[in-house]
């Protein structure tokens, strides 16, 4: 799945749901103590930890680990030839929170990993399967024992980047149009050509020649347009279909394809023109709904255009996230998204971060990846599903510190 950037409950309790609904809840409350006490705090750096050794290495050198991402060992201690990122070998005590975290709710996603794992990774998956019913101080020392923490940096050594959200939307849909469900959803074209420009947003919506190309295609019909948006910059949904005979069903929709045009930023657009001053998901629906008559112009300031696949959702499935581009299913509150020249799929990861909207120190998972996720010490937390999802993907923006946890 690719997603541009991070900006939404399913009637269905499932229990992935309940995890994201029990996480919003907490971050509710500390979204509610920041207002009162005006906190905005930025991220802050903790002073380096003294030298460890490196694995391999002699006690007190810098070295890199046994097994770089790419499978080799790195040439350059604390660096990763050709990526966009410094990684330094620190003590476990310069993780924020780390003896809080609940470690069982990031084992789902540790197992996750382990159904795709990154060579490096490979030895401990059956460890990490035994440990599964262990418990938590169990977990955490053995975490300790065969893995190494190591900060993630920039190039010129910045360790402080950006943390963002993005979710799966819930839509109601239709399969035929009609009875305000005029938006449509597509399949890609045949032929969509692969790394070529295809037509515009605005060519696809309004020139007959782009609209035969899609004739047939209409996977399901919608009602409002930004949330088609909305739908196309998280690359996946889920769709409470209106089925032709009346019937109503639960499915997914996967991402497909693009038309392979830049992504612009609908909020930066209407911030460019002085038109919003909150230009998160909930400040850019106020603006449209006041303001019916610009939505167009809007929504065609964005060229980028998404195609669909629809997956059917079964009991199984339905508490499942959608497949990250580590080909895995994300676990909501423990899988984020990268930038793949910076840190490997399937990699742990420790997360700090901490602004207005939440306070995050957590384990999570490499798993996904994102056209707008670029950098080191870049990050999309992956908060699940439904409207309370939504509501902290589309307000979350802050502060973030990133350290791999690499096998000694």
């Amino acid at each position: 799945m690719v997603h541009q950037i991070s900006s939404r409950k399913s009637a269905s309790a499932s229990r992935a749901s309940r995890k994201i609904s029990s996480m919003w809840l907490s971050l509710s409350r500390q979204i509610i103590v920041a207002a009162i006490v005006g906190v905005l705090a930025a991220c802050g750096t903790r002073p380096p930890a003294p030298p460890v050794a490196a694995p391999g290495g002699e006690a007190g050198t810098l070295g890199p680990p046994r097994l770089g991402p790419l499978g080799g060992p790195l040439a350059v201690p604390g660096t990763l030839p050709g990526y966009r990122s410094r990684w330094v070998p620190v003590d476990w005590n310069e993780l924020p929170g780390w003896s809080q975290d609940a470690m069982h709710e990031a084992w789902e996603a540790w197992l996750r990993n382990c159904e795709r794992p990154a060579p490096a990774f490979v030895p401990l998956c059956p460890e990490v399967r035994r440990l599964a019913i262990a418990g938590e101080d169990e977990q955490r020392a053995w975490m300790q024992q065969r893995l190494q923490p190591w900060r993630i940096e920039a190039q010129d050594g910045n360790a402080n980047g950006l943390l963002t959200s993005y979710f799966e939307p819930e839509l109601e849909g239709a399969r035929v149009r009609g009875n305000g469900f005029e938006v449509p959803i597509y399949a890609p074209p045949p032929g969509l050509p692969a790394r070529q420009p295809w037509y515009t947003r605005r060519q696809i919506e309004s020139q007959p020649e782009a609209q035969a190309q899609l004739a047939g295609r209409v996977i399901a019909w919608v009602r409002d347009p930004v949330q088609a948006l909305v739908l196309h910059i998280q690359g996946t949904g889920r769709l409470r279909l209106q089925e032709a005979d009346g019937s109503t069903r639960l499915v997914r929709l996967a991402y497909a394809g693009t038309n392979n045009q830049p992504y612009q930023s609908v909020g930066r657009w209407l911030l460019d023109r002085g038109l919003v001053r909150d230009a998160t998901w909930p400040g850019i629906s106020a603006w449209a709904q006041a303001n019916p008559g610009r939505v167009q112009e809007m929504l065609w300031a964005n060229p980028r255009y998404v195609f669909f696949r629809e997956e059917p959702l079964d009991a199984v499935s339905a508490e499942e996230g959608p497949r990250g581009a580590q080909g895995v299913p994300l676990t909501p509150g423990r899988s984020i998204a990268v930038d793949r020249t910076s840190i490997p799929y399937g990699t742990p990861v420790w997360l700090a971060s901490e602004g207005p909207v939440a306070r995050l120190d957590r384990l999570v998972m490499a798993q996904d990846t994102g056209s707008a996720i670029v950098g080191a010490v870049r990050a999309d937390y992956f908060a699940g599903s439904g409207d309370a999802a939504g509501e902290l993907a589309g307000r979350l923006k802050q502060g973030l510190r990133l350290w791999a946890l690499w096998p000694r």
